[in-house]
């Protein structure tokens, strides 16, 4: 009789109703042993990913992978969303401004990191939709990349100011910012794009994609030498979801996609906005940040 060894898998990933099970044991498997770091915000670990490549299985925002990529990181993607969600509402002005999405040529735009994928997201719907030039517009950022070595275009200024995102833009110290959440929803503030619902509804429509946030990534060097481990951590990832799900109504849209064919345009989307905005320094395939997990789930 053989006995199975299971493989323990140094893991960072953020606390979700999906990844709740995963976390508590009440979903494990007598393969992968997911040895969780005690993070509940992915966010906050995403430096101890690129910098110091701490986990074999971490969550990472797509444009904070894109850019580690780059840079010849370890990772490479597994085709699971984490979460997703549309951004036409995520750029606010005060409600006494005059201009509009197609008029920021010349105005400050102030947002927490220009290599944030919110603001990423939201760049390339200005310049798609509303005929945007990114360096017409004077963007600030409070904190530099993820990913030391990244430099920012010409275009982006740093800011020097404290205060928060909102309070500068109340103060009018800047016209508009770009937040992704941790609005305080006291009036003054509003959308810069009207109707954000609809205009993002009709985005998608066009587009036939999601804007992701954050994926999952895997070490390439996991891929290669424990191939069962990595279609083990994809399977228990899918049914995380699923019981994530059971009895609750599901929309229209799936916000967090998960196999190759439906994260493709969102993927190549964020590939192709990530280079026009000089995130990164060419348009990468596929196939390139799958790596080998496109030959181990395909």
């Amino acid at each position: 009789m053989t006995t199975v060894q299971t493989l323990s898998i140094p893991t960072m990933l953020g606390t979700y109703p999906k990844t709740q099970p995963l976390k508590d044991g009440t979903l494990a498997s007598p393969l992968v042993h997911l040895d969780f770091a005690a993070v509940d915000t992915a966010q906050k670990a995403f430096k101890d990913v690129v910098r110091h490549e701490k986990y074999d299985v971490a969550e990472l925002a797509i444009i904070t992978f894109l850019q580690a990529f780059e840079a010849g990181k370890p990772y490479v993607m597994l085709p699971f969303v984490m979460n997703g969600g549309f951004h036409h509402k995520s750029i606010v002005v005060r409600d006494d401004a005059t201009f509009t999405a197609s008029e920021l040529a010349g105005r400050k735009v102030a947002m927490r990191a220009y290599t944030q994928t919110t603001p990423t997201w939201v760049r390339g719907i200005l310049t798609d939709d509303f005929g945007v030039r990114l360096p017409d517009v004077r963007w600030l950022s409070q904190e530099g990349a993820h990913v030391a070595d990244y430099e920012e275009p010409a275009w982006v200024a740093r800011l020097e100011s404290t205060a928060s995102l909102e309070d500068m833009l109340r103060a009018g110290e800047v016209d508009a910012i770009i937040a992704g959440g941790g609005l305080s929803g006291e009036p003054g503030i509003r959308p810069l794009i009207p109707a954000p619902a609809e205009a993002a509804a009709a985005w998608q429509a066009r587009n036939h994609a999601v804007p992701i946030n954050h994926v999952v990534t895997v070490k390439r060097s996991l891929a290669q030498s424990h191939p069962e481990a990595v279609r083990e951590v994809y399977r228990l990832l899918g049914e995380a979801k699923e019981r994530a799900q059971q009895g609750k109504p599901q929309g229209a849209i799936d916000l967090q996609p998960t196999g190759f064919d439906k994260l493709a345009p969102a993927v190549e989307l964020a590939i192709r906005y990530a280079f026009e905005q000089r995130l990164i320094s060419r348009r990468y395939t596929l196939e390139e940040l799958y790596g080998p997990v496109a030959d181990i789930l395909g």
